[in-house]
């Protein structure tokens, strides 16, 4: 199966990273994200599942090149997609941080993932592996899900400006608070993302001063 054109290939990275610099601007798309902390019988966690509803007019454009290709059905195209996706992010640790106790946690490679149409958008879950799963017992979890360029804005799934109940959901362990921080960005970073125009991007970095904080705090 061919696949063409620039945009599906922006669509694919889900990144500036991967995007050519005359394309990136602050920030041109965004991400609604859902996650659910993986846990097993004793509160070891194990890895987040993660779901991203890409924006409407990213998914329009993706469904509308999916169908011109020829001999393939919209099922076929979205499996492709989706190991395209899952392999242009795992080059980037799929834009997820997670720490314990404020030390970094190494990722481990996405195998479980699928990309589906779901109420018109284009939907990508995976399950993303910690190298060593850990105990939630008297730690604070967080993670940050960001384009590092701010090309892409990633904010869990929110209503009335509030995210919602089930954007950061985690079983088993009912002594844990969970909780979802707002960005709370440097006014320099404010400033200096609203001045980048469609030809230019965002240093590397500047991403992360607009990211979410999931936090699950088992203290």
């Amino acid at each position: 199966m061919k696949w063409a054109g620039s945009v599906v290939a922006v669509l694919l990275t889900m990144s500036s990273l991967l995007v050519s610099p005359e394309a990136r601007a602050h920030p041109h798309g965004w991400i609604d994200l859902s996650v659910r902390v993986i846990t097993d019988d004793q509160g070891v966690v194990s890895g987040l599942h993660q779901t991203w509803r890409m924006d409407p007019f990213y998914s329009l454009v993706v469904f509308e090149e999916l169908q011109q290709v020829e001999d393939a059905s919209l099922e076929e195209g979205l499996d492709q997609l989706g190991k395209e996706i899952r392999d242009n992010l795992a080059a980037h640790h799929y834009l997820t941080e997670v720490s314990i106790n404020g030390e970094r946690q190494a990722l481990g490679e996405v195998s479980e993932y699928t990309a589906m149409e779901h109420d018109g958008r284009l939907t990508f879950m995976f399950i993303l592996p910690l190298a060593t799963p850990q105990p939630l017992t008297d730690v604070l979890l967080t993670y940050q899900v960001f384009d590092p360029t701010y090309y892409i804005e990633v904010v869990h799934e929110e209503e009335g400006g509030q995210p919602q109940d089930d954007a950061l959901i985690l079983h088993g362990e009912p002594d844990c608070e969970l909780a979802i921080l707002p960005a709370d960005p440097d006014p320099e970073m404010v400033m200096q993302a609203a001045l980048l125009d469609k030809d230019e991007s965002g240093e590397p970095g500047l991403g992360r001063y607009f990211a979410e904080t999931g936090q699950v705090d088992c203290r």
